[in-house]
């Protein structure tokens, strides 16, 4: 769904309120070209059965066991969607599975040596995208620091909105 500029009164911040709005949609056309951009990674190497999104979960996985509800719990996705793919990577040999001893309803899953080499693909191609932005001038130490820091800060604002309000 992208984010229309609806009008906004005139009057104090509504500068503010643009660029607000511009930032909001380009944090989310960033996000859609990073999967487009691990896509076509995946199509240069000739990886079709996994799809950016679940390449993008096993990279944030990495060497952890986790369940499904601490991938929630950290931020990385909604609940259907990591439900579904868990069960989809675990399908095509890229997770194994267990039972928790303790609580029969949770699934522990961690990566399979397929599902770490998706992994390493991913860490490579975000390897070069980092040495890229540094070498080409676009992004260094300092821009970089910036941008994670303002994003932290509206991270945090937009938790405390979810935690406080309702």
């Amino acid at each position: 769904m992208a984010l229309h500029n609806p009008p906004v009164p005139p009057g104090p911040g509504s500068d503010f309120m643009d660029g607000y709005l511009d930032a909001l949609s380009l944090v989310e056309r960033l996000h859609r070209l990073l999967l487009d951009v691990i896509k076509d990674e995946f199509e240069r190497i000739g990886v079709l059965e996994i799809n950016a999104v679940q390449a993008l979960l096993l990279f944030n996985i990495g060497d952890n066991e986790v369940t499904a509800g601490e991938l929630k719990t950290r931020g990385y996705y909604q609940g259907s969607n990591v439900s579904y793919n868990l069960k989809k990577l675990v399908e095509m040999g890229y997770m194994h599975h267990q039972r928790c001893e303790i609580d029969r309803r949770s699934v522990r899953v961690r990566l399979t040596q397929k599902g770490r080499d998706v992994r390493d693909v991913v860490a490579r191609l975000f390897e070069r995208h980092a040495d890229g932005l540094q070498g080409r001038g676009v992004l260094g130490a300092d821009g970089i620091d910036s941008i994670t820091a303002a994003l932290r800060r509206v991270e945090r604002y937009w938790a405390d909105q979810i935690r406080y309000i309702y």
